[in-house]
């Protein structure tokens, strides 16, 4: 059974996007979204290694981004438009505030980066068809580029260092992908 974080994945993705977005149009917003969606999904296949795991955040959801928003000083937008429908950030609900922070630090830690992607091997959610991560583990100049503010370290600290230390223990040696 495959385990669909796909919302989660999606709504961290757009999160991040939105924070630290791109310039340079639309090729360096496609390039930034793809380190970004790769980041996030490394990020989640490993906080829910199992389908246990990924059915449960399923069904209780995964906190929302909230306490990210005040950390960025992000706007949400709830505001900004009192004659918009009550579902115009629905999808951030689904942000994962762990998954985000995770994220962070392999956006801003390469080494990180290549050591979470080896974490996975063998796991649940590598099975079956391949999976690359080039962009995320070795962006050439133009995803550079693109992803400027996506992936610089001093402006990605205060997410990263939210659930850092998790991410650290869970990346250790002797750490299995369990619930």
């Amino acid at each position: 059974m495959k385990a669909d974080l796909s919302p989660v994945i999606a709504a961290t993705t757009q999160w991040l996007t939105r924070s630290f977005p791109a310039s340079g149009g639309a090729l360096a917003s496609a390039l930034c979204e793809v380190q970004a969606r790769q980041a996030v999904t490394v990020a989640a296949w490993l906080r829910y290694p199992t389908a246990m795991d990924a059915a449960l955040v399923g069904l209780a959801g995964p906190g929302g981004s909230a306490r990210l928003d005040g950390v960025t000083g992000v706007d949400s937008g709830t505001d900004s438009d009192p004659e918009a429908p009550d579902d115009t950030d629905a999808w951030r609900t689904w942000v994962d505030e762990v998954v985000t922070s995770w994220a962070a630090c392999l956006l801003a830690d390469p080494d990180m980066a290549s050591h979470a992607v080896t974490a996975l091997a063998g796991g649940t959610h590598t099975t079956g068809a391949p999976t690359e991560f080039r962009r995320l583990l070795a962006p050439d100049e133009t995803d550079r580029r693109a992803a400027a503010l996506l992936r610089h370290p001093d402006l990605l600290a205060p997410v990263a260092e939210l659930h850092r230390s998790h991410l650290l223990d869970r990346l250790r040696p002797d750490h299995t992908l369990t619930a």
